[in-house]
Formats: structure tokens, sequence, C-alpha cells
């Protein structure tokens, strides 16, 4: 099934932020930071990827129930394919 991209929008924005501060976690290691400080950005970045895969996995859900003959000829995701795509995230 694919995802309508406009619906993924918010995602991207997530990614590119997500991307920006793991881009910044380099720098302070390379400048040798403070540990802590390394840590609170490498969990923000962390927080900002768990949350665009909980949107896309969101975004695919509503999208299989509200039009089911929008996915690719599959059908809807199995339980067991929604719950290996939940744990993947957890």
């Amino acid at each position: 099934m694919e995802i309508d991209a406009e619906k993924l929008d918010g995602v991207l924005k997530r990614l590119r932020r997500a991307q920006g501060q793991i881009g910044g976690v380099i720098r302070m290691i390379e400048e040798g930071r403070d540990c802590a400080e390394v840590i609170t950005q490498l969990a923000a970045a962390s927080r900002a990827l768990d949350r665009a895969g909980f949107k896309i996995v969101a975004t695919g859900l509503r999208q299989c129930v509200a039009d089911p003959e929008s996915t690719d000829g599959s059908g809807a995701p199995s339980e067991d394919e929604l719950e290996r795509l939940f744990l993947s995230l957890a």
C-alpha cells in the first residue's frame, strides 16, 4: 500500500528536524561537548524519528480503513502485519 505523499508533510518536517538534530549530535561529539548535552539531543532525535514512524503507521491505517480499495490489491494489512509494524517502532 502506498500512502498519499500529501498526507505525510508533517512526517517530512519531523524527519528533517531529526536530520538536523543528528547533525548537531555529530558536531557536539566532534567538539567534545558535555555527555549530558549530547544525550539530550540524541534523545530528542530519537523521539522525532519515533513520532514520524507512528504518524506513518497511523496515516496508513486511516487510509486502509477509510478507503480499503486504495491498497495495492493485497487489502488491508492483517492483524499480524499491524502488530509487527507497531512492534518495530517499540
